[in-house]
């Protein structure tokens, strides 16, 4: 899944443009009107489950950008992240599953700072399909996502 576009730049110039690039994107596929690209997506210093966002060191900086996609029904499976991950919402409802930190519905034109080290299980409950533009601000030899036995 994250094989579509990798791209070694500073994190908050990439962030800004793939942020931007949503805007487009959502406006084709969602009925609702954006925000303007003055207002912000989101602005925050905490994951959705209240863990502070810190950035990977000790190696050079590496931002992947993917869109994840997932049919009605489908799930991600129970994951981390070793690094911050912004997503937004392209298309379609998803449900995601934070264990003890409970339960979030993200839909259509929501942006989210996804958890890190919180174990979490992401699933299609909409009627059609899920795409998420997910934006992960680490650094180079790391890996976004780890599978975690549930």
């Amino acid at each position: 899944m994250l094989g579509n576009l990798r791209i070694r730049v500073s994190a908050a110039a990439l962030l800004s443009g793939a942020l931007l690039c949503a805007f487009a994107i959502g406006k084709e596929t969602v009925a609702r009107e954006p925000p303007s690209p003055a207002a912000p997506l989101l602005r925050t210093g905490t994951t959705v489950v209240g863990e502070p966002v810190v950035y990977p060191t000790g190696a050079p900086a590496q931002v992947t950008a993917a869109v994840v996609s997932l049919a009605p029904g489908e799930e991600t499976g129970w994951h981390t992240h070793g690094m911050p991950v912004v997503g937004y919402m392209i298309e379609g409802e998803l449900t995601v599953d934070y264990g003890e930190k409970g339960q979030r519905v993200y839909r259509a034109g929501e942006a989210l700072m996804e958890a890190i080290a919180v174990a979490h299980n992401g699933r299609n409950t909409g009627s059609g399909p899920v795409r998420i533009l997910a934006v992960f601000i680490g650094a180079e030899g790391l890996t976004p996502t780890h599978p975690v036995a549930r």
